[in-house]
């Protein structure tokens, strides 16, 4: 997809997730469109073995929205990141598409693992407000991660989970007890 065609893509993406937006121009000021097109053409250079050119990017970036997105993740179709103070997405984090990540937001490592180290998060997942997710685990798809969980374990589909350790409190839609 070339650049312009992706700029439109998040352009609606972004007019439709979030109702504060009065017009396209003001979703050029939007953190997180910066955040995601830049990350775009920093793993370009990165999956092209042109690291420090993609860390470069990644690091101005970083310094001009608060959203760290290491070049190497795999991030998917659509991924929305709402107010993206904060967030932080490692370099094996692998991101589905229709994904949605509040502010605040930790996809990383635990400092455990060797090779990939960060989370798998399939489509349709919804992380919120300053959810930590670490480690080399799998979130389901469809699920929804609490506002401050903290996740350490794999979390199955259609799973919502809460609380610090993060414990599965519905589970296909019905209220869950383990």
């Amino acid at each position: 997809m070339s650049i312009v065609k992706y700029c439109k893509s998040q352009i609606k993406l972004i007019k439709e997730k979030d109702p504060s937006i009065n017009s396209v121009f003001e979703i050029f000021l939007y953190p997180s469109f910066k955040a995601i097109i830049r990350y775009r053409i920093a793993n370009f250079f990165y999956r092209k073995k042109r690291f420090y050119i993609g860390r470069f990017i990644s690091e101005r970036t970083k310094r001009k929205t608060g959203i760290e997105i290491h070049p190497g993740a795999t991030i998917g179709e659509n991924l929305f990141i709402d107010h993206g103070m904060g967030v932080v997405i490692g370099e094996t984090a692998v991101i589905g598409n229709n994904v949605t990540i509040f502010y605040g937001v930790t996809l990383g490592g635990t400092g455990k693992e060797k090779g990939k180290r960060h989370p798998t998060i399939e489509d349709n997942v919804i992380i919120g407000t300053g959810a930590k997710i670490l480690g080399n685990i799998t979130i389901g798809s469809n699920s929804k991660i609490g506002a401050n969980a903290v996740v350490l374990n794999d979390v199955p589909k259609n799973a919502t989970v809460v609380g610090i350790p993060g414990k599965i409190a519905k589970l296909n839609g019905q209220k869950y007890s383990s």
